[in-house]
């Protein structure tokens, strides 16, 4: 059992969110849900985890999204996620300490953050520079040309077209999301432009399956002016 003290190390995880531009709303809910079952579990170094419970505490309804958020958190040093692919035997969680001592604040770009128990902890941002003059910037910002990103979403089978809209679009803007923030991961930009396209087809196909329906209803209501009125209905 480690010794944490639960409001400064939610103070400390918290800061490091705010700066963290890759973090979505679903990644914080997870994390939070993962700090409860630590808490519950008296600050273990390592516990298992129930992958339904998980997503009940976090609010998440979807695998996809679950697995991928996890995962995030993992590769970027919030926590260590190891995977059991065993049903009857839950994935096993190893949480890092983010409380810092009196007055010391946690720095978003350091390589190391230094804990209140002198453990130094790889920052999450060790790979990301955020020296606008690094000029290796812009290979983690954006992809090297057109037919990478055609690549990709091949790889996906998605259709060249969409990787050209998708490749045209953001070009045109900078490579920022909503022409303000920088991009930092141009792939998931692209799967999330495809989760969108994909509502976007999924809306217009029931859109035209409604027409077609209410057309059929409406041709069933016709009536000729010479119906005979003496025949069965």
């Amino acid at each position: 059992m480690q010794n944490v003290n639960f409001i400064k190390h939610l103070k400390g995880v918290f800061l490091q969110f705010s700066k963290d531009n890759r973090l979505n709303p679903t990644h914080i809910s997870l994390y939070v849900a993962l700090f409860q079952i630590w808490n519950n579990n008296r600050f273990v170094e390592v516990f298992y985890i129930n992958r339904e419970e998980v997503m009940r505490f976090s609010k998440i309804g979807s695998k996809s999204t679950y697995h991928k958020c996890i995962k995030d958190l993992s590769h970027w040093k919030y926590i260590v996620y190891y995977p059991s692919h065993n049903p009857y035997k839950g994935s096993k969680i190893k949480m890092f300490k983010f409380e810092t001592s009196t007055g010391q604040a946690l720095v978003h770009n350091n390589t190391n953050i230094e804990t209140s128990s002198g453990q130094a902890l790889v920052s999450i941002n060790k790979h990301i520079q955020t020296n606008r003059n690094n000029k290796n910037i812009a290979k983690l910002d954006q992809p090297k040309n057109e037919k990478e990103v055609i690549a990709f979403f091949k790889k996906e089978k998605w259709p060249e077209i969409e990787a050209k809209k998708f490749y045209n679009h953001y070009q045109g803007i900078g490579w920022k999301v909503g022409g303000k923030t920088k991009i930092v991961n141009w792939q998931a930009t692209a799967k999330n432009w495809m989760l969108k396209a994909e509502e976007i087809l999924s809306v217009r196909a029931q859109s035209r399956t409604n027409q077609k329906a209410d057309s059929q209803n409406r041709d069933n209501l016709k009536t000729t002016k010479n119906k005979n009125y003496n025949e069965p209905l």
